[in-house]
């Protein structure tokens, strides 16, 4: 983020070289804010003052507004439990941080590279079934066999990275789809280990617990994966290297011309990217605690996380946790008030089709550019003034302080 740079020190006047001084008395033109008093030539200052922006851009929304959305974000995590009215609805609040926490792990690849990815369903499927069969299979404690998971598909994603980031565009996108695909159909075959199409069980890691303690629990786990992954992202858009994956994002040729190892830094936020899916996929295991490897595998999830990112504004970092809330809730309430009719995939693509056309960067990117916008408007109020002008003015204001 920018930070304030003081003003540069400069004349009051500049004069072309070699020209002839202009007299203090006859300045030709000069801009001055509308209704501003002038001052007499001869008590113009040397230096320029600071520009108005230079000495209070701190207080600028650019720079507070995320710290408040992020405070606000806390607060909503800490007490929506306590007013969700039933258990029903506290369970929607974990599925739609679940969905937040997929749509910022999406972020990672698709707001930093542009690389747009329809297989991150299968990474948290892979995370979600590595969970499952770690607890099931190995006997090993819950939330060991999470963070074990994570790092195992954050291994696997190297080879699938180091293939699928070869190519580019179209191309990507039907790779990633191509990996949803193959697993679904390994996961269904591979029955004496997954389970198949009868799914796994996965022990819950609070057996004694009642369900909506059990949503409580969840709940707050999610809402710190999903603050763990907003603060990597924010790290990550300020430093070096997420400079280096913006030049990525902008012009791929150009970076690697310019010595930016573009495929080591694509390669690397995948990385970052399939651990974090992988940490949700896991927690929606141990949250559910039944698998299905049609649903874990499906090209669909995929597209739910991208339309979320891409409504709430893939370069920004709060965009997809807006999408999220958005296009989470509103499938909750489809499959309740419509049950498995395919209503809710007519409305999902309605409402992919307006955001392209009418708000292709996002919610958030179309309103941050219209509040700029009327900011500028307000501040443009400057107006020419010429010497009559002020000759005028200062003859009204001495006539003011002599009577």
């Amino acid at each position: 983020m920018p930070n304030a740079s003081d003003a540069a020190s400069t004349p009051a006047a500049e004069q072309p070289s070699g020209a002839a001084p202009t007299p203090a008395a006859q300045p030709s033109h000069a801009a001055l804010p509308s209704g501003a008093a002038p001052t007499p030539a001869a008590a113009q200052p040397s230096e320029a003052a600071p520009a108005p922006g230079a000495a209070s851009s701190f207080r600028t929304p650019s720079n507070w507004l995320p710290l408040g959305a992020a405070a606000l974000l806390i607060v909503a995590i800490l007490v929506f439990p306590s007013l969700a009215p039933n258990p029903y609805i506290l369970s929607t609040g974990v599925i739609v941080l679940n969905w937040a926490v997929l749509a910022t792990a999406w972020n990672f690849v698709g707001g930093f590279t542009g690389y747009i990815s329809l297989g991150h369903g299968a990474l948290a499927g892979l995370g979600g079934y590595a969970t499952g069969l770690l607890v099931a299979k190995a006997d090993m404690p819950s939330f060991v066999a999470l963070v074990v998971a994570a790092l195992l598909v954050a291994a696997l994603a190297i080879p699938i990275g180091f293939a699928a980031l070869r190519v580019r565009g179209a191309s990507f996108v039907i790779v990633s789809i191509a990996l949803v695909l193959i697993l679904l159909l390994v996961f269904q075959s591979w029955s004496s280990v997954t389970g198949g199409s009868r799914g796994l069980v996965v022990p819950r890691p609070f057996p004694g617990m009642l369900r909506p303690e059990h949503h409580r629990v969840f709940f707050f786990l999610y809402g710190g994966l999903l603050l763990l992954a907003l603060l990597t992202w924010w790290l990550l858009d300020r430093s070096r290297f997420g400079m280096g994956l913006k030049a990525i994002r902008e012009d791929e040729d150009k970076a690697e011309s310019l010595g930016t190892p573009t495929f080591a830094y694509k390669l690397t936020v995948f990385v970052i990217s399939a651990a974090f899916t992988a940490l949700a996929g896991g927690l929606y295991a141990l949250w559910f605690g039944d698998l299905d490897p049609v649903f874990q595998f499906s090209v669909l999830t995929g597209s739910y996380i991208v339309l979320m990112a891409l409504l709430g504004g893939v370069r920004n970092l709060f965009g997809p946790l807006l999408g999220a809330l958005v296009v989470g809730i509103a499938l909750e309430y489809f499959k309740v008030e419509f049950g498995n009719s395919p209503l809710h995939l007519v409305t999902t693509g309605l409402l992919l089709g307006l955001v392209v056309m009418f708000m292709p960067d996002g919610v958030i990117p179309s309103l941050t550019a219209l509040v700029q916008r009327l900011r500028n408007r307000e501040a443009s109020s400057i107006r020419e003034v010429t010497a009559a002008d002020l000759a005028e003015q200062r003859r009204r204001e001495q006539e003011g302080v002599n009577s």
